[in-house]
């Protein structure tokens, strides 16, 4: 059985950026069949098109499949599971910088645009038990400086979905200007649960 891995990018990313691309190579050298998609109106993201691009890429997900989500990528990989048919039940989701709710003062510096897109995500309601129940693990990472999602989101998840959290120190909202290129601590994870060998 083919072991897949599909990696998303986040609000007005690319598949080419951060640490996706070495992720894909390194997980590509481990055995995975790996897909970054771009995501649809990368600018301005929207939950229909967002899951509706999951669920074409992830074909037929089983316990061989795992997600990786980056930022607003992961509220979109939550929303896809919780479209699911109720027997399937994935391997494992790895989230990086996973947001609920934003700091509310970085949301108002980015302007009205910002706002509509982010309260568009934040007031629909997401059913963490339904989420909860179509994927084996949950892993999250969160950096102590990340300008974006404040540290009490770790918390949250934690209660919502059972995830083993990772703090890492100085990584901002793991980027490239963060000067975050590599992400072994997903890598780790993703290589345990799947049993592949390093």
């Amino acid at each position: 059985m083919n072991k897949r891995v599909f990696i998303i990018h986040g609000w007005g990313g690319h598949p080419g950026e951060h640490w996706m691309p070495w992720l894909k190579r390194e997980l590509e050298n481990n055995g995975f069949k790996v897909c970054v998609p771009q995501m649809p109106d990368t600018y301005k993201p929207e939950i229909r098109s967002w899951v509706s691009k999951l669920a074409e890429v992830a074909d037929n997900p089983d316990g061989d499949t795992y997600f990786v989500g980056h930022s607003i990528g992961c509220n979109a990989i939550w929303r896809y599971l919780e479209t699911l048919s109720e027997n399937i039940k994935i391997g494992g989701v790895a989230l990086v910088a996973p947001w609920m709710k934003l700091d509310r003062k970085t949301i108002e510096e980015e302007g009205e645009e910002s706002i509509r897109i982010v309260r568009s995500w934040q007031e629909k309601p997401i059913d963490f038990k339904k989420v909860k129940r179509h994927s084996k693990k949950f892993f999250a990472v969160f950096s102590d400086d990340d300008p974006y999602v404040p540290l009490n989101q770790a918390e949250l998840l934690s209660g919502e979905l059972d995830a083993d959290i990772a703090i890492e120190k100085g990584k901002g909202h793991f980027t490239v200007d963060d000067g975050v290129t590599e992400l072994p601590v997903v890598l780790s994870e993703l290589l345990n649960w799947s049993g592949a060998k390093t």
